[in-house]
């Protein structure tokens, strides 16, 4: 590890808190406002919006928000699977590229409205312009909107007082958070950010591919299209899927360290902004810096491992001269360098953006455990936009309910009793997401079908799987890339598992604040436990660490941490 290096990760860190209060500030102003944004033309402009996609602005119970959800989210899986099975039909398709195969079809099409953007395909030779802008980038917009929406409701049902009489619970609504967040937020911020790229050299075109002839006299075909546009939201709405198979380690996505810094900055940047808007809505800005700060110890604590372990060289050079110069530089890009690597692997990974400027299936065995911890943990280390605070609250609850049976006394949260409804729907939502990875990861170990796409023996064999299926089900997108995973078992396996892990946490979540939406606030009294200061944020910190250990650690022995003393032993895979 070296100085520069550190002081790359604090510059980052610097910049990252400066932004938080005024993008959480302006959050606050989109989703809490009964008015829309930018006064008059911003409420002309949802009006008119509301009014052409036929919808009602009208407050929606938990049950009316999830079920126009769900019913959006389905009619984008349906969508954007047509359009992938009748490429060879649409324009802007100068390589001639042929229809998508069925089960790669499903798999990119769940993939992609999920926010998760797992690509078990090259996309620069399998996806036209059209499909990638009217299918994929739509899904882009539009998934990270519903996470922010998700959010937000969440939100809401925690920091709302009950309605009066018999009024229902609302809220909000679906169709207004949705337009709101993709007018208001992510399209403006994109169209910006986009510029930006292209400034710094970022593809921008609708050109055919080029055919150049090398100095070495071969052959080579490189790639056009509308790149530094996808990039853009790919980032700032935790997407993460490349249009390039290399991701942002290719040059035309990611060409030098401003565009890299930008790129790590644009994950976080919308995470953590939701978390001060939460403060305001909880009228105290003390409850999202609380939940902020867990984050950043938990972000904190996997860099400086992950970094550790990428500054030593491996094992398997051990007392060759290669060994000397330190650090492990394989799968890394030149330009960026093990600090930049080990960082954008961490951000990539808290995040559930799934993004990657290096090959974490090159990483050491801890490098590599890193990132899959990252996602096991429950998408709640910042994670992903709008899903990142719904975790963490999920998280919060626990802990305010642990810390009420240790006290002996009904636990609250901003005044609003946690009763056994509520802590069974959240222990719900924390089961379903370790059963759809270690079921499908199980199967798929002692399935012939499943070992044969493997590329690598041993634990390290493991880890790949697991990793798989946890990037999956945590709507990551990212993988050990030692997988070949575009067959009709992993298409629709990891395709299930990335629908199971979005809708099946939204739905309990959604139930949640449905719940805390009808409950009456009761003013703190002496045993009502802080949920805004250090005490809260160790606590808050050490359950998620904890729950996440429980859960995994049995994997994750038999994966990483065994590869990781085999490979201190001379045995590598």
């Amino acid at each position: 590890m070296s100085t520069q290096g550190w002081l790359q990760i604090l510059v980052y860190c610097a910049v990252l808190l400066a932004l938080t209060p005024p993008v959480g500030r302006y959050l606050h102003r989109v989703f809490a406002s009964p008015e829309a944004p930018l006064g008059r033309l911003g409420a002309v402009t949802e009006r008119a919006l509301l009014r052409a996609c036929g919808v009602s602005p009208a407050e929606q119970t938990w049950r009316q928000y999830a079920g126009a959800l769900l019913t959006f989210s389905a009619v984008s899986v349906l969508y954007t699977y047509l359009l992938q099975r009748v490429q060879v039909q649409l324009p802007l398709n100068p390589a001639g590229l042929g229809n998508v195969e069925p089960s790669s079809a499903f798999n990119t099409a769940a993939s992609f409205v999920t926010n998760t953007n797992w690509q078990g395909y090259s996309g620069e030779s399998t996806m036209g312009y059209l499909v990638q802008m009217a299918a994929l980038g739509w899904n882009n917009f539009t998934s990270a909107a519903v996470g922010l929406a998700v959010a937000v409701a969440l939100a809401r049902g925690l920091t709302r007082p009950a309605p009066a009489g018999d009024a229902p619970a609302t809220l909000g609504n679906f169709w207004v958070d949705l337009l709101r967040g993709i007018f208001f937020v992510l399209l403006p911020a994109c169209v910006v950010y986009a510029l930006a790229l292209v400034s710094q050299g970022v593809l921008q075109n609708l050109d055919a591919y080029v055919e150049l002839t090398t100095l070495e006299g071969a052959q080579q075909v490189l790639a056009m299209g509308p790149v530094a546009s996808q990039e853009a939201i790919k980032m700032l709405g935790t997407n993460g899927g490349g249009f390039f198979n290399a991701n942002s380690a290719h040059p035309f996505e990611n060409p030098n360290g401003v565009t890299n810094f930008l790129q790590m900055l644009s994950i976080f940047v919308m995470p953590a902004g939701l978390t001060y808007a939460y403060g305001l809505m909880a009228g105290n800005t003390r409850h999202g810096w609380a939940i902020l700060a867990s984050m950043g110890l938990l972000f904190l604590l996997g860099v400086g491992v992950s970094y550790a372990a990428e500054a030593q060289a491996s094992p398997a050079f051990a007392g060759l001269a290669v060994a000397e110069d330190g650090g492990n530089m394989e799968g890394k890009e030149v330009r960026f360098g093990i600090a930049n690597s080990a960082l954008f692997a961490t951000v990539t990974t808290d995040a559930s953006c799934g993004a990657v400027n290096s090959m974490h299936d090159s990483f050491s065995a801890l490098g590599g455990l890193v990132p899959m911890v990252n996602i096991q943990l429950g998408e709640v280390i910042f994670g992903g936009v709008g899903a990142g605070l719904m975790g963490m609250l999920i998280m919060v609850l626990l802990s305010v309910f642990l810390a009420g049976l240790m006290v002996g006394r009904t636990p609250e949260y901003l005044g609003k009793k946690i009763e056994p409804r509520d802590i069974k729907l959240v222990t719900l939502y924390i089961l379903i997401f370790p059963l759809v990875i270690l079921a499908f990861t199980g199967w798929a170990a002692v399935a012939e079908y499943g070992v044969s796409s493997l590329n690598n023996a041993g634990p390290h064999g493991l880890s790949e799987l697991l990793y798989a299926y946890s990037s999956a089900a945590g709507n990551n997108g990212s993988a050990f890339a030692g997988l070949s995973a575009n067959t009709l078992f992993y298409n629709v396996t990891l395709g299930v598992a990335v629908l199971a892990g979005r809708f099946w946490l939204i739905i309990p979540a959604l139930a949640v604040a449905g719940t805390m939406a009808r409950k009456k606030t009761v003013p703190p009294s002496p045993g009502t436990f802080p949920t805004d200061g250090a005490l809260f944020t160790v606590l808050l910190t050490g359950v998620v660490v904890i729950v996440g250990a429980l859960t995994f650690f049995p994997a994750l022995a038999l994966g990483p941490l065994v590869e990781h003393f085999l490979g201190a032993a001379g045995k590598v895979f």
